[in-house]
């Protein structure tokens, strides 16, 4: 496994590197800033690595420029696998990661990487720091427990006043797939798609008027049926 690797503090990244040799894992080059990292991505779009792995909280800004910047490489290089680490326990973060994630036609046609979001403190848990790359490289999903734990606190009681057929909906979006793709899949009328939907949305505690309902969704359902 390849990786690029961005933390703007230098013990960490030579920390990290070092972890990852000591797996056999090549750290291909590095980045201290956001647009340090997208400039490196950008010098090996000849010969991408399996994975980037990169800070929330980086310079220019110290905000969520690491962040954004793994949003911008998974818009242009959706075969790249990304894992951002985080040093707080922030759902927001994880949504915003998240919302890249592609429909399944998109992921046949782009061949889609896979996406993480860890708690730095992960990186300790070397064993499930490595596995959880793995997951990734291999196209997968994986959320820390720490950060599941606090989605689950937010809107377990909803999942499990889902209905049979409810289920079965979210864990199809889960999958990736368009309203479209789980009518053909189950053999429903789009119109009963969207109320089953719709009930989920409700049954979750998620209004209309709220950003990313479908994305908090599939992370909720997520957190709750694969945990890292």
């Amino acid at each position: 496994m390849r990786v690029i690797l961005a933390d703007d503090s230098a013990i960490i990244r030579e920390g990290v590197a070092a972890l990852l040799g000591r797996r056999s894992i090549e750290v291909q080059a590095s980045a201290s800033s956001a647009p340090e990292l997208l400039n490196v991505v950008h010098a090996h779009r000849d010969d991408l690595p399996d994975l980037v792995i990169t800070d929330v909280r980086m310079p220019p800004n110290m905000r969520d420029d690491g962040l954004q910047a793994a949003v911008s490489i998974r818009e242009t290089y959706p075969g790249l696998g990304v894992v951002v680490l985080s040093q707080y326990v922030a759902t927001r973060y994880a949504t915003t990661l998240f919302a890249t994630a592609p429909t399944r036609h998109t992921r046949a046609r782009d061949h889609s990487g896979g996406i993480g979001y860890l708690l730095k403190d992960r990186i300790g848990h070397v064993s499930d720091f490595i596995r959880a790359l793995e997951v990734v490289e291999a196209g997968g999903v994986v959320i820390d427990p720490d950060v599941t734990e606090a989605m689950m606190r937010q809107n377990t009681s909803g999942l499990a006043h889902l209905t049979p057929r409810e289920t079965e909906v979210l864990a199809l979006m889960a999958r990736g797939d368009s309203n479209a793709d789980i009518a053909s899949a189950l053999v429903l009328s789009s119109a009963a798609v969207a109320k089953h939907v719709s009930s989920i949305f409700a049954k979750l505690g998620m209004t209309p008027h709220e950003d990313n309902r479908r994305v908090r969704a599939i992370l909720l359902y997520l957190a709750h049926s694969d945990p890292l």
